[in-house]
């Protein structure tokens, strides 16, 4: 009933979203969670590998972050390259997603990695040939990315402070120079190139971006296929479904890009959120139900947008982590004891 009334409102059938290419999660903490003793189930309670879980409820893709010298190694290339040799082992399709930096890079954090260099010459060079040999080691280890994301979050630049936001055309060298090296690699076949904004819902955002990055000569838009944003419903009561579909448009009709939402939620906990959530959200519940109804109207957004083509839902599984960055409690897909909620057969339907 929910669902119909946002297709309704938003003027879009919910079969839709058959046409998604590109169903997946984020699954980059699997290992962590495996060292710390988890063992995943199905939704009838049978352990099984995660991936298994993962295929046999519908997910296509899986999503990996990928950091450059990170202490204690998680999250580095040998980490990802095992974790992907399982993706492809069961049939699912490896979207990378670069951060470039030795942890986390997102909108307030954007690190250059230790040891490398800091000007923009040499920094460029240094992102060239770092984005070559990962994918060669890609290649080499028998995995070929559907998708690789030329760093993570990036609407206030990358690799600071060389290229933040004083810099617009520090910002387009550093993407065309990690593209080149993407383009450049053994990789065969090639996979799609992704920039990644968050907010995606704020078409002022998109399209400031872009508009600026663009100007600047060094980035072109054959160095690029895809544009991923986020969209939660955690941080902004603007944060509308109806705000997405019309930013998205807008994106589709300026620049003819590949869409995906590659980072979204929905609590199955939220007692005390931090802002109030969307108002064409506030009647879908905080469950496992809640979590299917979210996915399908997003889905539906995304698919009903010129193409529009896919959707990830970030670290579904990461239990230990359940808030998942945001003021809500629990936003997995698994319970604590690891097994698999029935919201995770969405992935099927859309």
């Amino acid at each position: 009933m929910l669902l119909s009334a946002f297709s309704a409102v938003l003027g879009f059938s919910a079969s839709a979203a058959a046409a998604l290419t590109y169903k997946g999660v984020d699954w980059s903490s699997v290992v962590v969670e495996e060292r710390a003793g988890v063992s995943y189930k199905n939704v009838n309670g049978a352990s099984q590998p995660l991936e298994q879980i993962l295929r046999d409820n519908g997910v296509n893709t899986v999503r990996q972050r990928v950091w450059v010298n990170p202490s204690g190694g998680t999250y580095n290339m040998a980490y990802n390259i095992n974790l992907a040799k399982r993706a492809k082992n069961a049939g699912l399709g490896v979207y990378i997603d670069f951060h470039f930096s030795d942890t986390w890079a997102d909108p307030a954090h954007q690190s250059i990695p230790s040891g490398w260099p800091t000007d923009i010459d040499n920094l460029a060079w240094k992102l060239y040939n770092y984005t070559l040999d990962a994918s060669n080691q890609f290649q080499d280890n028998g995995v070929q990315p559907t998708i690789m994301s030329i760093g993570n979050e990036i609407t206030a630049g990358l690799l600071w402070p060389t290229g933040g936001t004083s810099s617009w055309y520090n910002i387009a060298r550093l993407l065309h120079s990690a593209s080149a090296g993407i383009k450049d690699s053994r990789l065969n076949p090639k996979p799609k190139i992704m920039i990644h904004l968050d907010n995606g819902w704020n078409w002022n955002t998109q399209n400031n971006w872009y508009t600026k990055v663009l100007q600047q000569g060094p980035l072109v838009s054959s160095d690029y296929d895809m544009m991923g944003v986020s969209f939660y419903p955690f941080y902004s009561s603007s944060a509308t479904l109806s705000s997405l579909k019309s930013s998205l448009n807008n994106m589709a009709n300026k620049w003819g890009k590949e869409l995906l939402v590659v980072e979204t939620d929905w609590p199955i906990s939220c007692a005390n959120p931090a802002y109030a959530f969307p108002s064409d959200a506030k009647n879908i519940p905080f469950t496992a139900a809640g979590q299917s109804q979210w996915i399908k109207a997003i889905a539906d957004v995304v698919a009903s947008v010129p193409k529009g083509n896919g959707l990830f839902y970030w670290e579904p599984a990461w239990i230990h982590n359940a808030n998942l960055g945001s003021s809500c409690a629990n936003n997995c897909m698994f319970s604590n004891s690891g097994q698999a909620l029935s919201s995770l057969s969405v992935f099927r339907n859309i």
